[in-house]
């Protein structure tokens, strides 16, 4: 009847259109997917070639900072890039990291994209405030440490408690090596238990670990 054939032909409109446009959607889905996909990986080169910048920086004064020490044989190969299995070394312990010239300069840089780089600056100035012999350059060392990252609003203030920064105000006056241990552990356990998760998770450190060729010319950075 006139009826049932206009019923199959509105059922067989219905049916093309909802093909097409079930085809237009998978077209539009996959085009999404494929532009969200681009997306990613222009957004993860961008945060490589920051990481990469900012690790060159904290090389460059890493080496320029060790001009002598370098003189020596086999003094280099801490300032190019690691091998994977040098890389997956860092992973095993925090000191593993923090004893390899590139791995200090790359946990730098991700400090610095974390904005908390003043961690670091402050364990890597307890350091040399370890080693230094003279009694007038340890005392103004320490003033100039308790300048820059304990006082309050100090430029690189350090997150530690009140009672901790009034022990180090009172110790700097007759400074001795062990003024700013306290703040030192306290720093390094925040860094060990924070940060470095992080940075063994992070798109950078996962590149470092890939074993990929890499030429001679592309290992500085």
């Amino acid at each position: 009847s006139g009826t049932a054939r206009h019923g199959r032909v509105g059922m067989q409109s219905a049916l093309f259109l909802a093909v097409r446009h079930g085809g237009r959607m998978e077209r539009g889905s996959r085009r999404r997917s494929e532009a969200e996909e681009a997306d990613k990986g222009r957004m993860k080169r961008t945060i490589i070639k920051d990481w990469k910048t900012r690790l060159s920086y904290f090389l460059q004064n890493s080496s320029n900072s060790n001009k002598r020490k370098s003189k020596k044989a086999g003094k280099h190969r801490n300032y190019f890039r690691p091998s994977p299995e040098e890389a997956q070394l860092w992973s095993e312990a925090f000191d593993e990291l923090l004893a390899n010239k590139y791995g200090l300069a790359a946990f730098r840089a991700f400090l610095k994209s974390e904005f908390c780089e003043e961690n670091i600056e402050f364990w890597l100035a307890c350091e040399d405030f370890k080693k230094t012999k003279s009694p007038q350059k340890l005392t103004s060392k320490a003033k100039k440490i308790y300048n820059d990252f304990i006082e309050k609003e100090a430029p690189k203030e350090i997150n530690i408690d009140f009672q901790t920064k009034n022990m180090i105000a009172q110790n700097i006056q007759e400074a001795t090596h062990t003024c700013f241990s306290a703040a030192q552990k306290r720093v390094y356990s925040l860094m060990e238990n924070n940060s470095y998760p992080r940075f063994l998770e992070s798109e950078f450190y996962q590149e470092l670990c890939k074993k990929t060729p890499v030429s001679r010319a592309a290992q500085g950075t």
